[in-house]
């Protein structure tokens, strides 16, 4: 589904990143995408080509340092915001490995979320019963379990469950920017459905995606409008989502010897 509108969210140009601070290892080498509003962008590549850090870098993680290059969303220069600010802009990161928060409830900790969101947008705060509607309507779109929002958050859950947890507090949230870092990491087929399902009804002309992923099975479920491949910490590759499946058929040795090639 191509936006309506080609109305620019993200622009990455020449954006280049290490990580160890200063003097530290470069990760990022030059990075250029830009994502319009109403597409979703999935971006492969083998271990270790920047894929993540590349995530890390837009969501604001203090161990990486940009080095070069700028980001702007929605026309405001990303790099310059806290984590916080960029979170309350309308970027939402589904982290690779979900962390475990113990003693801090699910309800609490996604009311106080969304509250700050409403804070920021000049919105009054959402009362109990309305949050409570608005968490079970959610709830079933992702066909998530009741106990596990009654839980802490992450707290003893598996990693399926953890990657539903994540996509259920997206959907809460309702980000204009999702970056999705190998959500399908981890999953079985039916929990990847489940995922996928909730990722794709929430789509729509004023939003957009970004999905990080190994492998072409998740992109069965949520089609993208363009596949970026990542090698030594640059794009070199774009095309539609038969690039993915040539990737799945061919794997990546073959991209890596045109690149070293060059």
């Amino acid at each position: 589904m191509q936006a309506l509108n080609k109305i620019a969210m993200l622009e990455i140009k020449n954006l280049h990143a290490s990580v160890g601070g200063k003097g530290g290892k470069e990760i990022l080498r030059g990075v250029t995408l830009s994502v319009n509003v109403g597409e979703i962008h999935a971006i492969m590549g083998p271990n270790g080509a920047g894929k993540s850090t590349l995530a890390s870098v837009l969501s604001g993680h203090p161990d990486f340092e940009v080095t070069e290059g700028e980001v702007t969303f929605l026309g405001e220069d990303l790099l310059a915001l806290s984590p916080e600010e960029r979170s309350r802009r309308g970027i939402f990161l589904s982290f690779q490995y979900p962390v475990e928060i113990p003693g801090v409830s699910m309800v609490n900790f996604m009311r106080a979320a969304i509250n700050e969101h409403r804070k920021y947008k000049n919105l009054a705060a959402l009362s109990a019963s309305d949050f409570l509607k608005l968490m079970r309507s959610k709830k079933e779109l992702l066909q998530l379990d009741n106990k596990l929002t009654d839980r802490s958050v992450n707290e003893g859950f598996s990693g399926g469950e953890k990657k539903r947890n994540e996509i259920f507090q997206m959907a809460m949230l309702e980000p204009r920017l999702s970056i999705l870092d190998e959500t399908d990491s981890g999953l079985d087929i039916d929990a990847l459905r489940v995922v996928a399902n909730g990722v794709n009804a929430m789509r729509s002309n004023n939003n957009a995606s970004i999905v990080i992923t190994h492998y072409q099975r998740l992109l069965d479920y949520i089609v993208p409008d363009f596949v970026h491949v990542f090698y030594k910490g640059r794009i070199v590759k774009t095309g539609n989502r038969e690039l993915a499946l040539e990737l799945e058929e061919r794997g990546y040795d073959w991209i890596k010897q045109e690149c070293d090639d060059i």
